[in-house]
């Protein structure tokens, strides 16, 4: 059984001083999550995430200098976003980033509760899936995942690319599927760096099963995979030493 979760780390970023008192007070009722700090840039905001652990971000988009969206493409590996915004026109491009949930001003205490509630779940699915895992060797060519109570072999190069969906990920190798209870940074820990790459926050590929890259969506057996935003540099990075 996988240990309780610690209350959530999170840090508050937005240039209107009443919108951040009003996410300072949400997190102060909520009692799994802790505030780790608060600032009114997305500059400050790097910093920050450069030197502490951060689990939840919540990030306002409209700021001077740096908005939240580009902040978000400077991250390498971004904690949980949770976007505030004044206007529902960047939800589409919002969601590109890969972002957990977004917030509408003026944020009530419930849809901060539902979004929050989010970010729990999404790191005690992790825990659960990380205490569950079974590890495969250094060089192995094929791991284990436990689907429904059997243990199903996964051969490595069989894997065509893994798909997050909800609670659950789903293992596509050729024509077959496996549906599996865990999450992507459980899958990422237990396949090989060296092969598979996460491309999206809801996508792991195997590099070598790309056909072609086109507009930033990856091709694998007919089947259109984007690249987000947050990962577009590792992921051509990693093309390109291939």
């Amino acid at each position: 059984m996988a240990e309780p979760t610690a209350p959530l780390r999170c840090l508050i970023v937005d240039d209107d001083p009443l919108a951040l008192q009003i996410v300072e007070n949400c997190v102060a009722n909520t009692t799994f999550l802790v505030h780790a700090g608060s600032c009114a840039s997305a500059i400050a905001a790097a910093e920050i995430l450069r030197t502490q652990p951060i689990d939840v971000l919540f990030l306002d988009v409209e700021m001077p200098a740096m908005s939240g969206l580009d902040l978000l493409r400077t991250l390498q590996n971004p904690p949980l976003v949770i976007l505030i915004t004044s206007s529902k026109s960047y939800a589409v491009e919002a969601f590109s980033h890969d972002v957990l949930d977004y917030l509408v001003k003026p944020i009530s205490y419930a849809r901060f509760l539902t979004a929050a509630r989010k970010a729990l779940e999404a790191v005690e699915s992790r825990a659960v899936a990380g205490a569950d895992a079974i590890a495969a060797p250094p060089n192995a060519e094929f791991t284990f995942v436990k689907v429904d109570n059997r243990l199903v072999k996964v051969p490595f190069e069989e894997v065509r690319y893994v798909e997050a969906l909800g609670d659950y990920v789903h293992i596509v190798m050729g024509q077959s599927k496996l549906i599996v209870y865990t999450t992507m940074r459980a899958v990422e820990d237990k396949f090989p760096a060296a092969l598979f790459v996460r491309v999206h926050r809801s996508f792991i590929v195997n590099l070598r099963r790309v056909q072609t890259i086109e507009d930033n969506t990856i091709v694998i057996d007919n089947k259109y995979i984007p690249i987000g935003q947050t990962y577009l540099r590792e992921v051509f990075q990693r093309l390109n030493k291939f």
